[in-house]
């Protein structure tokens, strides 16, 4: 009894090492289901369910905040999107970040840049107080040459008045 007892073990014991050192092997580990949650592994590294991934940032968090007409204030719905990027960033540190300013078609070209400029920055500041090293954080000012929706109807502004946060691994040049 003592010898199939001991066997048994061994037996388990080679099982959970082969499962920690290969996931994939026996449909996810000891047990084949992959348990639940992203702790488990239940998502492909770098898809939208990967919590450390660029597409998580971009579609659950949220890579960006609107902003009134003429106006580079943050919303209290901007703060909170900008509170979960800051706390995203500061748990993924070894990315950096390129806050985009736009505007809408209506005005000047050299006035919807320099609105885009103050968007971009007023996003920067923000991330900064929240904690966010100011050398992860470089702004650019498109004004209203990249649109995101084209149409002379306010739904259209309304889409293209925004800061976008679009991160990368390594340093910013």
């Amino acid at each position: 009894m003592k010898k199939h007892l001991g066997k048994s073990a061994l037996l388990l014991a080679f099982l959970a090492v082969s499962a920690c050192t290969n996931p994939n092997a026996a449909g996810g580990g000891l047990f084949g289901g992959g348990g639940s949650g992203a702790a488990a592994g239940d998502f492909q590294p770098g898809s939208a369910s990967d919590p450390r991934s660029p597409a998580y940032f971009q579609q659950t968090i949220g890579d960006r905040v609107l902003f009134a007409v003429d106006q580079s204030t943050l919303t209290d719905q901007g703060r909170a999107v900008l509170t979960a990027q800051a706390n995203w960033l500061i748990t993924n540190s070894d990315y950096m970040a390129v806050i985009e300013g736009h505007a809408d078609e209506q005005g000047t070209r050299e006035y919807n840049l320099a609105l885009g400029a103050r968007r971009a920055n007023a996003v920067k500041e923000f991330l900064v107080s929240q904690g966010i090293a100011s050398n992860r954080l470089k702004t650019i000012t498109y004004g209203k040459e990249r649109p995101i929706e084209i149409c002379s109807a306010e739904a259209c502004y309304t889409q293209n008045r925004r800061a976008v946060t679009v991160i990368s691994a390594g340093l910013l040049s």
